[in-house]
């Protein structure tokens, strides 16, 4: 018997190598990895639009578009390196776009579809994206005004039509573009550590941090997808995760283009009814989706049809237990819980791979994922805690050749923040604790960040923008426990002389953020209070704020 064959570690740690090889490579395509290496005839993704329509696309049609599209952006005076964003929803010119920018050799700077033109503003100037491409819909928030800049230093390609775009604007349109565009343009070969995204991540102060992704990231993207998905080149797949999010692009979009099953795109927003319809239609084998979207099932009521789930997945808040109390007769499988972040990937999962997987413990967010050393530090030292005590969750980078984040661009001090004095561990900012069988256990967050369906909210930018709303003198957004998001984003306000608290005053307050941060983000209650608890140093307590509501909540008061 082959040796390799015999001992599943030497399994694992050979097809670690075996990745890392692959895509740090020293003359690694994105274009030709993601697509051109495919079976020009298999099918990559099948979008579902809102009405459950649907058609396919192929990679070699992927190929063709994005051979194209790579040729818009060199027409227009783009080359490698170059950043273009994305502000577009789901949809088969959403990945056209995405392989023409990796074609190029370009680099992908996501936009979620939610926020209002100051995110986007902030995200665009920070990046130095020199091309937007939108969706028609999206386009309004491109217009010059109060946050976006009149001499904006991007062009903008609009999926929409000439006579949908905004007056007097220099735009080009997806169509008209493409049509004049010629295919056969060669796929750049910019070598594994080259860019390959560009996204943002938020924290609880300052605004937000840019991430560079390396070509050589998809190894540990690769990674994930076969040991924490277990996911086979013959599944049916779907991650319902937003690619706007660093899980959706990565695991939705970046998992299909590495594995190569047949993967599923839904164009519309979330219903039970609709997940449930094609989750059965199309014989959906391996699915992922944030906690909120299994607790929306769980809560429908609705008796669920036949399903052919192989594996089911979870990500981006802990998976409370009554999920899998349910899931193992409703859907046929137990959900496993996976973690991770923007700055990594996965890190720590309830493998579903054979030669990774066990036992699901409830509560427990698994173990180290392969080519990953994950550890809980005491919290005074950078010294390993004893096992059971809780401390901070951290990875090894010594024992980690997966890790591929070097720092934050532009932002040194937080990049400190993320690494021991020593450099030898990353950071995660959450604490939690491991068992004497070597299962994690997460506890929470040591920053504030809030976890609302899955998204990451940041409250800093929240509050900025309150901040700057005429009646608001001081802010604090906290998050409260949700039995179907998990958490919601509320929020205490004092008032600048003069105005009045008011069920008026809070929608109005509720409706500034939407409009000018994100649509998804904004309080879901607003409490007035007279004054906000603060430490000596005039820093203010939102753990005051969040204990205090939280008891609110066990009393049954709501508001």
């Amino acid at each position: 018997m082959n040796l390799v064959e015999s001992n599943p570690s030497a399994q694992v740690s050979g097809r670690i190598d075996a990745l890392i090889a692959r895509y740090g490579a020293p003359h690694a395509s994105a274009a030709e990895l993601l697509c051109d290496d495919h079976d020009p005839d298999a099918r990559a993704f099948r979008i579902i639009a809102d009405d459950l329509s649907c058609t396919d696309l192929t990679y070699g049609e992927l190929r063709t578009g994005s051979e194209r599209f790579a040729a818009v952006l060199k027409g227009l005076g783009l080359g490698p390196g170059d950043r273009v964003a994305t502000l577009m929803g789901k949809s088969r010119n959403y990945l056209v776009t995405l392989m023409g920018i990796w074609r190029l050799g370009a680099v992908h700077v996501p936009l979620f579809t939610a926020f209002a033109p100051p995110a986007i503003g902030l995200r665009l100037l920070g990046s130095g994206a020199k091309v937007v491409v939108c969706d028609a819909g999206q386009r309004i928030k491109l217009a010059a005004g109060e946050h976006m800049p009149a001499d904006a230093p991007w062009r903008v390609i609009t999926t929409g039509t000439a006579a949908q775009n905004v007056a007097n604007d220099d735009v080009l349109t997806f169509d008209a573009a493409m049509a004049a565009a010629q295919s056969g343009l060669a796929a750049a070969a910019m070598g594994g550590d080259a860019p390959l995204i560009h996204i943002y991540t938020s924290g609880t102060t300052g605004n937000p941090k840019g991430v560079i992704v390396p070509i050589r990231a998809l190894a540990a993207f690769h990674a994930y997808s076969e040991f924490g998905f277990g996911l086979r080149a013959d599944d049916v797949f779907w991650c319902a995760a937003d690619p706007g999010w660093a899980y959706g692009l990565y695991y939705t979009v970046l998992t299909t283009f590495l594995v190569g099953p047949q993967s599923l795109l839904l164009e519309g927003g979330f219903s039970a009814e609709k997940t449930y319809a094609v989750l059965a239609r199309e014989g959906v084998t391996n699915f992922a989706a944030a906690p909120t979207v299994y607790r929306s099932l769980l809560g429908s009521g609705i008796v669920p049809p036949q399903l052919n789930l192989r594996c089911a997945s979870s990500a981006g808040e802990p998976l409370t237990p009554e999920v899998n109390d349910w899931a193992q007769t409703a859907l046929g499988v137990t959900v496993h819980d996976h973690y991770g972040q923007t700055e990594a990937g996965m890190l720590i999962n309830n493998h579903h791979h054979p030669l990774v997987a066990r036992a699901v413990v409830p509560g427990s967010m698994g173990q180290a994922m392969p080519g990953w050393k994950a550890t809980i530090l005491q919290d005074d030292c950078d010294e390993e805690a004893t096992v059971g005590a809780m401390g901070r969750v951290a990875i090894d980078l010594s024992g980690s050749p997966l890790a591929w984040f070097s720092g934050y661009e532009g932002a040194a001090d937080k990049t400190a923040e993320k690494f021991t004095a020593d450099g030898r561990h990353y950071l995660t900012g959450d604490t939690g604790m491991v068992d004497a069988q070597g299962y994690f256990h997460f506890s929470s967050r040591d920053d504030d960040v809030i976890i609302m369906a899955g998204y990451r909210i940041g409250p800093f930018e929240v509050e900025s923008t309150m901040a700057t709303h005429p009646a608001v003198a001081e802010s604090a957004a906290i998050a409260v426990p949700d039995t179907v998001r998990g958490e919601v984003l509320e929020a205490y306000v004092v008032l600048r002389p003069g105005h009045d608290a008011s069920p008026k005053l809070a929608r109005d307050i509720q409706q500034w953020v939407k409009t000018r941060f994100a649509a998804h983000a904004y309080p879901r209650a607003i409490h007035f209070i007279a004054a906000m608890p603060k430490t000596p140093s005039g820093k203010i307590q939102r753990f005051v704020l969040k204990q205090q509501r939280c008891q609110e909540l066990a009393q049954g008061r709501t508001l």
